[in-house]
């Protein structure tokens, strides 16, 4: 009987030949390695001169720095109230969304107002007669 060829290569790898492969494989990555300051830039190295076993309470220090400085700010912020009287808030219960249409709304209400006052008002003529206004203080209209 014949031997039949397989179709699997049983050929040991070199151990030579395949130290080089990835002697060059690395070689070739290490080309492309970003600099130590990319890495830094993107956070991904700390940016510190402290020892390594240092540095991760430098960074746990600062963290706890942070909070506490977010804690003083938030301690000293002005209350709701004192900012709706600055006018820095809005005097309303509105949702945010719903804020602007009130203010129109109000805007409105405030010229229709404005107008029913205007509309009702006396005449300059009438004033004249109750005494209220001299004969040469009436407005003189346009024609």
């Amino acid at each position: 009987m014949a031997e039949e060829a397989s179709p699997i290569d049983h050929t040991p790898i070199s151990p030579v030949r395949a130290g080089v492969l990835r002697r060059n494989s690395l070689e070739k990555h290490l080309q492309h390695r970003p600099e130590a300051q990319d890495l830094k830039n993107r956070h991904i190295l700390l940016d510190t001169t402290a020892a390594p076993a240092l540095q991760s309470k430098a960074l746990e220090l600062e963290r706890q720095r942070a909070t506490d400085n977010l804690k003083k700010g938030l301690s000293q912020r002005p209350e709701r109230d004192e900012l709706v009287e600055r006018n820095i808030l809005p005097d309303s219960n509105a949702a945010p969304a719903l804020q602007g249409h009130q203010r129109e709304l109000e805007r409105h209400m405030r010229a229709n107002s404005l107008e029913k006052g205007l509309q009702g008002r006396p005449k300059p003529e009438d004033l004249v007669k109750q005494g209220i206004l001299e004969e040469d203080e009436i407005p003189v209209k346009d024609a």
